[in-house]
């Protein structure tokens, strides 16, 4: 039986690995390291990853970053973790300016200990890594969510063409229309595999297809040697998650600019 999960450990390593050591193995992606801080740069979203502050030098290093990205003439997002320091930041990043928007609870679950979700009647999964996979799933995500996600799918299809290995997209299929759309974006080099972007239609909910393909894409995860799965989760999804086997270890809550 898989050891329990302990969350401060878990948090510690998502921060050693995907915060304070991130790397990337997408060209149009860079991260930078500064005084302090740790910034992504890329076609759909900028922002600090990792913040080492104290009460002295908070104020002056986030003026520096809104700085910086006024220079890139870029939105950008610093993305606030509650166990971040010092204590107050959030105070700080709305003083400087900064938004937040709806706190995400940061729920993680070991691939290979999570029970197991059969496929409901009538619904095939599949992975649809192609650029017509990304189309169908950005079809999906506009009907349920609304709004324009071109920027999203423009930069789900430059990551498809020049790092193929990061990314599994997959659709649930009823007679071969898609009707629930999520992706899988792996972390390479490190114990993660993010899951994003799950979306069902409205008259297919309730029918267990989410949690099917949290069961599918765990055993994508198993397959290719990740431990950990990765969702920042909104409200509506934190009690699906929790009853798949996810354990809240942290919250994070995105100012942005």
């Amino acid at each position: 039986m898989p050891t329990p999960l302990n969350p401060q450990t878990v948090l510690e390593r998502l921060d050693d690995q995907l915060r304070r050591n991130a790397r990337t193995a997408r060209p149009e992606v860079r991260i930078e390291r500064a005084d302090r801080v740790v910034r992504e740069i890329g076609p759909s979203w900028c922002g600090i990853l990792w913040s080492d502050l104290d009460e002295q030098n908070a104020d002056g290093v986030i003026a520096e970053q809104a700085a910086y990205f006024a220079g890139l003439d870029r939105s950008w997002e610093w993305k606030h973790y509650a166990h971040d320091r010092p204590a107050d930041l959030p105070a700080r990043l709305a003083a400087a300016g900064l938004t937040p928007e709806g706190e995400e609870a940061l729920m993680i679950a070991e691939a290979n200990a999570l029970p197991e979700f059969g496929v409901p009647d009538g619904i095939e999964l599949v992975l649809a890594n192609d650029d017509d996979g990304i189309r169908a799933a950005v079809d999906v995500h506009e009907e349920v969510f609304g709004g324009d996600h071109t920027a999203i799918e423009d930069a789900l299809l430059a990551q498809r063409a020049t790092a193929p290995d990061t990314l599994d997209l997959v659709l649930a299929l009823a007679d071969g229309k898609p009707v629930s759309a999520c992706r899988s974006e792996y972390e390479l080099g490190t114990d993660f595999v993010g899951l994003w972007g799950g979306g069902t239609l409205p008259e297919w909910r309730g029918r267990g297809i989410y949690r099917a393909m949290v069961t599918f894409r765990a055993k994508r995860a198993i397959e290719r040697g990740f431990r950990y799965l990765r969702v920042d989760a909104m409200p509506d999804s934190r009690p699906i998650l929790a009853r798949n086997g996810f354990t809240r270890i942290g919250t994070t809550t995105p100012y942005v600019s």
